[in-house]
């Protein structure tokens, strides 16, 4: 009997896709529209995502316009961008609501790297908590005699390898993520 590891498989994939998220929800001095993608706002009774509710689209490196479909959403929008954690103030012309990413500061980048990082290891002691659920499993399965010692090995063995490819992606996404911020 060969050992199932596709759902911890399924799981550290989940992890890595959340670590995308957080990375992009990083501002790296840059307009990118992903960085709203957190921001909700009121909208006939129910909180909805901006991008629900306007277009947002980028004129060039440094500004984000965001076009409500319906005008009396301008100050909501508004102040729910000035809620969040952006550290941006928005502009509202009556029409659109322009933000202006400003240049990033060295300390800001060594910041907001120090933060990528964070959510890096954060991810990968997800992944490696999830092999530790997937190594008691096999545990389980040796102690009520499912699987031999041998077949006990090699799914460890297996569970490793899983762990050490999806760390390695990790790693991979925040050298990625650090170079971004780093550049200017």
């Amino acid at each position: 009997m060969s050992v199932d590891f596709k759902e911890y498989g399924r799981r550290m994939e989940k992890a890595l896709d959340h670590l995308a998220e957080e990375f992009a929800a990083v501002r790296a001095g840059r307009a990118n529209a992903k960085v709203l993608d957190r921001i909700t706002v009121e909208y006939y009774g129910s909180e909805t995502p901006l991008n629900g509710v306007a277009t947002i689209s980028s004129p060039d490196a440094r500004t984000l316009v965001i076009s409500p479909w319906d005008t009396k959403l301008l100050t909501d929008i508004q102040k729910a961008i000035q809620a969040s954690d952006l550290g941006i103030n928005p502009q509202n012309d009556g029409r659109v609501v322009r933000l202006i990413f400003p240049q990033l500061t060295e300390e800001r980048r060594k910041d907001l790297a120090k933060q990528v990082k964070k959510y890096a290891e954060e991810a990968k002691v997800a992944m490696r908590n999830i092999r530790r659920d997937g190594m008691d499993y096999v545990k389980k399965l040796k102690k009520n005699s499912e699987i031999t010692e041998d077949e006990q090995k090699k799914a460890e063995k297996d569970l490793q390898d899983m762990l050490d490819k999806h760390i390695k992606k990790a790693d991979e996404a925040l050298a990625a993520k650090e170079k971004e911020l780093m550049a200017i």
